[in-house]
């Protein structure tokens, strides 16, 4: 695997949905089945198409990692399951700042992993909401790239 960025098109967006849903099944446990089931045709019918993706593929040419970013803001960063911890999730947050100028992200604050991650890779916390950006109570931290 040589994690080359690569475009997403929208004949792909069905299996993009499904490594969402499996990367959101192992890692944002504290979902409940109708959120997931309420955000699937979400992602699929909505928020693809409102923000810029790119991803890394295997040898296979299947999607293992994505990102989705509109306005300097990292929408949405998902790595295949069984391909966490291989640097995908790395390799796509470096391509996102510096080619779609990132900036910012919005975490779960229950998705402690990525909270973490994010962290590490030199964001910080500046604001904290109870609810998601659907009004769900989930509460969101939101992070900025330090200076």
């Amino acid at each position: 695997m040589t994690n080359k960025i690569d475009k997403i098109e929208k004949k792909e967006y069905e299996n993009v949905v499904e490594l969402w849903e499996s990367s959101v099944r192992a890692t944002h446990h504290f979902l409940k089945e109708e959120d997931i089931e309420y955000f699937k045709p979400q992602i699929l019918n909505t928020y693809l198409d409102a923000v810029e993706l790119r991803c890394i593929r295997n040898n296979d040419k299947k999607i293992v990692g994505f990102l989705g970013v509109a306005d300097q803001n990292l929408e949405m960063l998902f790595i295949h399951p069984e391909y966490r911890g291989k640097r995908i999730g790395k390799t796509l947050l470096d391509y996102s700042i510096d080619h779609l100028d990132v900036t910012k992200v919005d975490v779960n604050e229950q998705n402690e992993q990525a909270v973490g991650f994010y962290k590490h890779c030199g964001f910080e916390t500046i604001k904290r909401s109870e609810l998601d950006s659907s009004g769900k109570p989930y509460p969101t931290l939101h992070m900025e790239l330090k200076k």
